[in-house]
């Protein structure tokens, strides 16, 4: 007898096999009903919420609930170990809770969940999450710092800060100085004055241990400019913008609150030069210059919020170079001039992560008809950069009484960034290098509320989502779980077939050489079906390619080498019907790396 004529009497007996092909049907619905993002909460889960549906018996009578719990852990195939499942109580929403007789990982807690859901009866089931307060400081002007908190454009610091606030991380802000402010000197250590020229530097003596912020007010015609400027207190606005004390019952939030700050000179009357700017990077970073003692505080991160035109040049890039090689990652503003940032530097330096600006809109921040946020493909990330408030001065040469302000820049967007960098070296088991630092930010970031008018990165920075990328949502970062269980229709007799698809972000490195696929291909004839892995950049691993005679559904779990294929991206499955008569769907599929 053929193969044709046993699948048209497999057909003819379909319908006195009701009950069965309602259990499929069951099945595979079932990955609808599974709540897998929660599982990247925890490590380790214990209890589930399970909810059956109005009418049925576990619904209904305590002991038929119980019998299906038994059921499941009697057949459930964990780590060869056995398993007990108890009835807890009941929620006032109907769920009831349910408890294992030990604590299952996430691969054990997805199989478990699953198993349940196979109940058609069923109708959701997620784990019994902990949920915990967001941190919420009582600084008493908080609520103006939006950067923190903004639904569109904030950098999610509220929640970040349950997993991270920065401690014994060193950030350098090389700037200006530094100036006394209550808010701020807790977390301030160390530092030096870079400025070779004693009038630029106004403390007669050139560079010396002292980085204390002089003041940088400046008559045009000192500085071949037609106008004047007062003392900006540049560098305490960035720094307290990193690491203003928290929690304090006054003024305002830092970034990265138990971080500390080296505040380096290298700004003062009319600006600074490249030479000494150069030297400071060297120096924040824990290198060697001449002269000048050992940092005894070298940097993790170093902050630049500032910059000029023209093209990185020898000078700047040697520094920077130097700083990344010994492990430091270097931040720096992409410039306001509302041009291409690649004419300014250190934005287009190598090695650097340039930041551009955004309002609490989300859009490409504003600050007057010539003075926006610069643009182009050398910009990496955006940040809140517009009426941002920090710590400041009020004297308007030399130093007056602590203050707060609020300023707009990438200089204001730069130390947002730099903070969260010191929030990820915090939270990291091992430091992570300047390139990874990066990658992380790109692959974690916010998305845009609406496309900016310029180019000003691959998103707002996320601080939660980079932590959680790290591992401070997932403890495992190593090994995680990505599900599709959209139902997806396989079009009969077609060779395109039907794709479904997984968006892996937060990632770095390439997939393992053992990575797991898991299937669940609905089909009365797999014969007819070619199943394929297709990675981001568009290579294919066969799953299946027509085997069997007979037989229905392509499942199961295939093991992959991956290890050439980058781990961020978009992860396909698709099926191709390769014969007339019989139709089938992509139920639910998952890959695990």
């Amino acid at each position: 007898m053929s193969d044709r004529t046993l699948r048209v009497r497999k057909h003819a007996l379909a319908a006195a096999t009701v009950a069965a092909v309602s259990c499929v049907a069951a099945s595979a619905y079932a990955a609808d009903r599974v709540n897998l993002a929660a599982l990247a909460n925890a490590q380790q889960n214990d209890e589930f919420i399970v909810k059956h549906r109005d009418g049925t018996a576990a619904r209904s009578n305590a002991a038929t609930l119980q019998n299906a719990l038994n059921t499941v852990s009697s057949s459930f195939s964990g780590k060869g170990h056995a398993l007990g499942l108890k009835h807890v109580r009941r929620t006032s929403i109907g769920a009831d809770v349910v408890r294992a007789s030990r604590k299952l990982d996430r691969v054990e807690a997805e199989s478990l969940m699953r198993q349940i859901a196979a109940d058609p009866s069923v109708e959701y089931v997620e784990p019994n999450a902990r949920m915990t307060a967001f941190f919420t400081p009582d600084d008493t002007r908080f609520g103006e710092q939006w950067g923190y908190t903004d639904a569109d454009a904030g950098i999610n610091a509220s929640q970040a800060w349950d997993v991270s606030t920065g401690t014994g991380v060193v950030v350098a802000v090389i700037d200006t100085g530094i100036v006394s402010h209550s808010d701020l000197n807790a977390n301030i250590i160390g530092g030096y004055d870079f400025i070779t020229d004693a009038t630029a530097a106004r403390d007669s003596n050139g560079r010396d241990s002292n980085p204390a912020d002089q003041g940088d007010w400046f008559v045009g015609s000192d500085c071949g400019v037609t106008y004047n400027s007062n003392s900006s207190w540049h560098g305490t606005h960035v720094a307290g913008t990193i690491a203003a004390v928290t929690n304090n019952a006054k003024g305002v939030s830092g970034t990265a609150y138990n971080a500390k700050v080296v505040p380096v000179r290298v700004l003062g009357r009319c600006g600074g030069t490249l030479a000494d700017i150069a030297d400071a990077i060297t120096w924040a970073s824990g290198g060697t210059v001449s002269g000048i003692p050992a940092n005894p505080n070298p940097a993790e991160v170093i902050n630049m919020s500032l910059g000029g035109s023209g093209a990185c040049g020898s000078t700047y890039q040697a520094a920077i170079d130097g700083a990344v090689s010994r492990g430091v990652t270097v931040v720096v503003a992409a410039g306001n001039n509302n041009g291409n940032a690649s004419n300014a530097r250190p934005a287009n330096c190598t090695g650097v992560i340039t930041v551009g600006a955004v309002d609490s809109a989300g859009a490409r921040s504003v600050w007057s008809s010539t003075q926006k946020s610069n643009y182009g493909t050398v910009v990496d990330v955006a940040a809140p950069g517009s009426n941002i408030l920090s710590t400041l001065n009020a004297g308007t040469t030399t130093p007056g009484a602590e203050s707060y302000a609020s300023y707009g820049g990438t200089s204001m967007a730069t130390p947002h960034v730099a903070g969260v960098v010191a929030l990820l070296q915090a939270k990291a088991t091992t430091p992570k290098t300047p390139a990874e630092i990066e990658t992380l930010l790109k692959n974690t970031v916010k998305p845009f509320p609406s496309t900016p008018d310029q180019l000003i990165g691959a998103g707002i920075v996320d601080a939660k989502a980079a932590l959680d990328a790290l591992g401070g949502g997932n403890p495992n970062p190593g090994t995680q779980t990505y599900s599709n269980g959209t139902d997806y229709n396989i079009p009969d007799n077609n060779t395109t077939g039907v794709s479904s698809s997984i968006a892996v972000s937060g990632r770095t490195g390439n997939a393992p050489s053992n990575a797991s696929v898991s299937i669940n291909v609905i089909h009365p004839y797999k014969g007819d079906l070619i199943v394929d892995l297709i990675a981001p950049d568009g290579s294919v691993y066969n799953l299946h390619n027509r085997t069997g005679s007979s037989g229905d559904n392509v499942s199961g779990t295939f093991t992959v080498n991956l290890s050439s294929e980058t781990l961020n991206g978009s992860w396909k499955l698709r099926a191709a019907d390769r014969a007339a008569q019989d139709v089938g769907r992509i139920d639910t599929w998952s890959v695990t790396f």
